[in-house]
């Protein structure tokens, strides 16, 4: 897996604002988180140019977090210095660094990940016994396909040009699967962008059993 960490820390953002999706997915997702209470600590697994970290850092949580994009994380920490942000990977021992937290979020990552199980492993790993990770990818269902193909919308939607883009695409059967396969409950469950048969995206809450 070193050999696709060094090649994806290659992947660009383009200046320090958040993402458009973050738009339609922060409000679900800290909704889902609740309000800290008792340890405020937040793990960010993918946490890119730092934007949502900082978000949850607005609403109480103490954030730490990794990317294995070189240039994400340099924008991170400079823009978002009181954030425990850092270089790193889903393929490393991140429980062993960084230990465990009661919340563990992980938006928008998934897709991009050439080994899924070693992704859910880690999360898992992260989160505490009783503790719960919430996470996001693209949303795919049978009347989404269907409308992307009936305005032949698959070249654009599969981005193969986009270097260290989408490479996995992920419905709620087997993104469950994925993480019920790693130890998780999975135990809610959101669409959100556009009306839900369209959504844009699909929000996994997972629980780890105390």
């Amino acid at each position: 897996m070193a050999t696709e960490s060094t090649s994806i820390s290659g992947y660009n953002y383009y200046g320090d604002d958040a993402d458009p999706s973050h738009d339609y997915l922060l409000p679900t997702v800290l909704r889902l988180l609740g309000p800290p209470a008792g340890d405020a600590r937040l793990f960010d697994l993918g946490c890119g140019n730092g934007t949502v970290g900082a978000q949850c850092a607005t609403h109480g949580w103490k954030v730490s977090g990794v990317d294995v994009s070189t240039d994400g994380i340099a924008n991170a920490q400079r823009r978002f210095p009181e954030l425990d942000l850092h270089y790193g990977s889903a393929y490393d021992d991140l429980a062993a660094k960084f230990g465990q937290f009661n919340r563990v979020i992980s938006l928008e990552v998934v897709e991009h990940v050439y080994a899924p199980r070693d992704w859910a492993r880690t999360l898992f790993n992260l989160t505490a016994p009783g503790g719960t990770a919430v996470v996001s990818t693209p949303y795919h269902g049978y009347l989404k396909n269907l409308a992307i193909a009936l305005t032949n919308g698959f070249d654009t939607h599969f981005t193969a040009l986009w270097d260290h883009g989408h490479i996995k695409f992920w419905s709620r059967a087997t993104l469950t699967s994925l993480l019920e396969e790693a130890g998780f409950s999975v135990t809610g469950f959101a669409r959100v962008g556009r009306i839900p048969a369209l959504a844009k995206s699909m929000i996994l809450v997972a629980q780890r059993s105390a």
